[in-house]
Parts: C-alpha cells; sequence; structure tokens
C-alpha cells in the first residue's frame, strides 16, 4: 500500500471514530467541516479545474438552503424529499444562470456571477412571507429518514459522512474522467481545444451545473445542520469565504478544499473566542498564502516533503561518504 492509500484509510478511520474521540463541540464542528468541504468541493469544480474564478456561488448555496427550510417547515421533513428538492431548485438555477455566465471569462465572469448572486439575495432578502426576510427562517424541524429521527448529533454526523463521502468520491471520478481532462484543457488552453473541435461552453456549462448542483446540497445540509437560515448565507461575502476555502487549500486538487474548509472553520472558532477582528486576521492570512504559497495548503505540504526528502537523501550520501573516508583510513 502506499502512502496516500495509507493516509487515506487512517483519515476515514479517524473520521469513522470521531463521535467516540471527540466531545459534542468537537462533533459538531466535524460537521460543519464536512458540510462546508461540500461546498468547497463544488466551488472547487469551477475555480480549480474548469478555471472559472466565480464570486456568485452562494445563491446555490441558498437556493439549496432555504429550498430544504420550507420543505422541512411546511411539507415534510423527510431527508430525501429536502435533498433532492434542493439539488433540483440548484441545478435549475445554475443552469439558468450558467447559460449566460459560460458566454464570458476572466473578469467579467466573476462580476456576472456576482450580479446574479446579488440579485438573488435581493429577493431572499425582501421576500418576507417566503423566506422571512431579514429574519430569516428558524424553527426548521431536523430531517428524517423513515421513523429514524437525524436530531441526535451522532446520527446527523454519520449521516454527513457518508454524503461526504460519496461526493468526494463521485467528484474525483469525474475528474479523472475524459470529462474531467477536458475541463482542466478548458483552464490551461481553451483556444487550443476549440480548434480540436470541442464544444468547450458546453462543458462550462456542464461544470457549474455540477458545482452548482452540489452548492445546492451543501446548502440544504447546511440549513438541517443549524436548524436556521438567513440571507446572510446567500451575501457574497458566504461566496468570498468559499473561495478561501478553496483557494487557501490548494485549487485543482480534491484534498485542498477539505483542508481549506478545516482550516477556516477552526481558525474562525478559535481566534473568534479572543477578538472580535478575526475576520481581518483571516484576511492577513489568506494574504501571506497568496504571496507566498499560492498553491496553498496542499501545495506548503509537498514542498515540505520535498525538503525532508531531499535533506535525508543528503544525510545519506554525506553518510556514505563517510562510510568510504573511514574505511580508506583504516586501510592504511
Amino acid at each position: 500500500m502506499n502512502k496516500k492509500g495509507f493516509v487515506l484509510i487512517a483519515a476515514v478511520m479517524l473520521l469513522i471514530f470521531s463521535p467516540f474521540i471527540f466531545s459534542l463541540f468537537y462533533l459538531n464542528l466535524v460537521t460543519e467541516i464536512l458540510i462546508l468541504a461540500i461546498f468547497a468541493l463544488s466551488l472547487n469544480i469551477l475555480v480549480g479545474y474548469t478555471g472559472l474564478v466565480s464570486l456568485g456561488h452562494a445563491a446555490f448555496f441558498g437556493i439549496g438552503a432555504y429550498m430544504s427550510a420550507i420543505l422541512a417547515r411546511e411539507i415534510s421533513p423527510n431527508f430525501f424529499l429536502t435533498l433532492f428538492a434542493s439539488l433540483a431548485a440548484a441545478i435549475i438555477a445554475s443552469a439558468i444562470i450558467g447559460i449566460f455566465c459560460v458566454k464570458v471569462s476572466g473578469f467579467y465572469f466573476l462580476m456576472l456571477t456576482l450580479a446574479f448572486s446579488q440579485m438573488i439575495y435581493s429577493f431572499v432578502h425582501q421576500s418576507t412571507t417566503i423566506t422571512g426576510g431579514s429574519n430569516g427562517l428558524s424553527g426548521i424541524p431536523s430531517p428524517l429518514i423513515g421513523s429514524l429521527d437525524f436530531s441526535n448529533p451522532v446520527y446527523f454526523y454519520y449521516l454527513i459522512l457518508l454524503l461526504f463521502i460519496l461526493i468526494y468520491g463521485g467528484l474525483s471520478l469525474i475528474v479523472h474522467s475524459p470529462f474531467g481532462q477536458v475541463l482542466i484543457g478548458i483552464r490551461e488552453n481553451e483556444t487550443r481545444l476549440k480548434s480540436m473541435g470541442y464544444h468547450t461552453t458546453l462543458y462550462k456549462l456542464a461544470a457549474f451545473v455540477i458545482a452548482g448542483g452540489l452548492g445546492g446540497v451543501a446548502g440544504s445540509l447546511y440549513t438541517s445542520f443549524n436548524s436556521f437560515i438567513s440571507p446572510s448565507d446567500v451575501y457574497w461575502t458566504m461566496s468570498g469565504s468559499v473561495l478561501i476555502m478553496v483557494l487557501i487549500g490548494g485549487s485543482g486538487t480534491m484534498i485542498g478544499p477539505v483542508l481549506g474548509a478545516a482550516f477556516i472553520v477552526i481558525l474562525e472558532t478559535i481566534v473568534s473566542s479572543y477578538t472580535t477582528m478575526w475576520m481581518m486576521i483571516i484576511g492577513i492570512i489568506f494574504i501571506l498564502f497568496v504571496v507566498f504559497f499560492p498553491k496553498g495548503i496542499v501545495g506548503l505540504g509537498k514542498l515540505l516533503l520535498q525538503s525532508f526528502s531531499k535533506s535525508n537523501k543528503l544525510s545519506a550520501i554525506s553518510g556514505k561518504k563517510s562510510n568510504v573516508l573511514y574505511n580508506n583510513n583504516v586501510k592504511n
């Protein structure tokens, strides 16, 4: 078994046994990390693999969250109903928005996604009869699967963990498939792919819809976790937060957004308990990563491993040279 396989199995085992290791506070923290990791992974399809930087991803997160909240309150808290309805709503919204957004690129793509996101935020903020307006929606019942109630934090954690593993595995298959390689080709040189006969606009739209749909799933899970949703979760700052998670963790990798989500959530939890200026501190850390470690935590880890392996090789070589000199001196 290679090192990556060993680390992956160890990480999964740690997550499986987390309820027996951590207190309830830390278990809820891990649950939040997994939900936001799904959100970050969804954005990574656009930013990391397709090269489309979006500042409006919170729109799909909010659509999924509010769809789940309204259905759970008004119709049924059935988990599959709220989850798949949120997924469908986010897919439809991302398909409509994506048709306009994928026609442009670069700065114009970023601004167009931000504009659509702010339109959805404005609707959520002003539609008091549907979304509760600035007060949001509270008292959202816990999800149910049959007679099984997931109000128990341990049950809900395992439900989120299962979904996270399925989504992570599914996205891994997608990015390593021929479809995923085309997305990487669009990121590297879209003009060349067009000259080869690829309809890159359709591929970008497909990536946009996949990212939006999974963003809606994350929003649905986030609502079930907090039993509350407000317009602040649809605001552009939420899009900025998840973008920071992707970039700090390492865009264009699968594990990067997960590490980024864990880093930001843990940092926010620790720093906010000491100061109200935690957002400024996170901003400073983000700037340091962008300037000095543009490949994020994953890139930093690879750099440290390379330095460590080089130092070991140099130590081994110097040790061999010392042995040779010693043997020569003994012979003489």
